[in-house]
C-alpha cells in the first residue's frame, strides 16, 4: 500500500475543496468554523496532558471523536452533499454532556462570585478550552446566517463550552484553589 503524501499542492492559490467537492477560499466561514473546531480539539488534547482521573480523560477522548465529527460536518457543503451519519451530533450526545455537568456540579461548592481563569495548570487549561469553545460557537453561528447548519451541533457546543468551565472548577478545588473575581481591586 502506497503512503499518502501529506501535501497535496491543491491549496497553493488560496482555495480548497468541502467535502462534496465545492471549491472555496480558505478564508470561507465554513473553514474559520471548522478551523476552530480543530483550534479546540487541539487544546483539549493539552488539557488532557494535566488530566489524571480516568473517567474525565474518556469524557474527553469522547468530546473530541465528537469534535471531529462536528469538523467534518462543518467542512461538507450540506447544501448539495448530505452529511455522513458519523458527523451527526445526536441527543445522545447532548444528554452526555449534560449529566456529565450535573455530576460535577453537585460535587462542587455552590458558586456566589465569578471565578476567573486559574486555579491550577489543569484548571487553567480547561478554562482556555471554555474560551476556545465559545469562540467556535460563533463561528459556526455565522455559518449558519449562510448556510443549514443542524441545531444539534449548536447545542452540542453550547453545552461544550459550560462543561469546560465545570471541569475548570472541578479541577481548581481538586489541584488548587479557585480565583475568584475581586471588585476592590480595580
Amino acid at each position: 500500500m502506497k503512503k499518502s503524501l501529506v501535501y497535496t499542492k491543491t491549496g497553493d492559490k488560496g482555495l480548497t475543496s468541502l467535502v462534496g467537492g465545492k471549491r472555496v477560499p480558505k478564508a470561507h466561514i465554513r473553514l474559520e468554523a471548522y478551523g476552530t473546531t480543530d483550534e479546540l480539539n487541539s487544546f483539549i488534547g493539552f488539557l488532557m496532558a494535566e488530566i489524571d482521573e480516568g473517567h474525565d480523560m474518556e469524557v474527553l477522548l469522547y468530546i473530541q471523536n465528537k469534535l471531529f465529527n462536528v469538523g467534518s460536518y462543518l467542512a461538507t457543503d450540506t447544501e448539495t452533499t448530505p452529511p455522513k451519519e458519523a458527523s451527526i451530533i445526536t441527543d445522545r450526545d447532548i444528554a452526555l454532556l449534560e449529566t456529565e455537568m450535573d455530576r460535577m456540579d453537585s460535587e462542587l461548592p455552590p458558586l456566589s462570585q465569578f471565578v476567573l481563569p486559574g486555579g491550577s495548570e489543569s484548571a487553567a487549561r480547561a478554562h482556555i478550552c471554555r474560551t476556545v469553545c465559545r469562540r467556535t460557537e460563533r463561528c459556526i453561528y455565522r455559518v449558519k446566517e449562510v448556510f443549514p447548519v443542524d441545531d444539534q451541533i449548536l447545542m452540542f457546543v453550547n453545552r461544550l463550552s459550560d462543561y469546560f468551565f465545570l471541569l475548570a472548577r472541578k479541577e481548581s478545588n481538586k489541584k488548587g484553589k479557585e480565583i475568584f473575581w475581586n471588585q476592590s481591586l480595580i
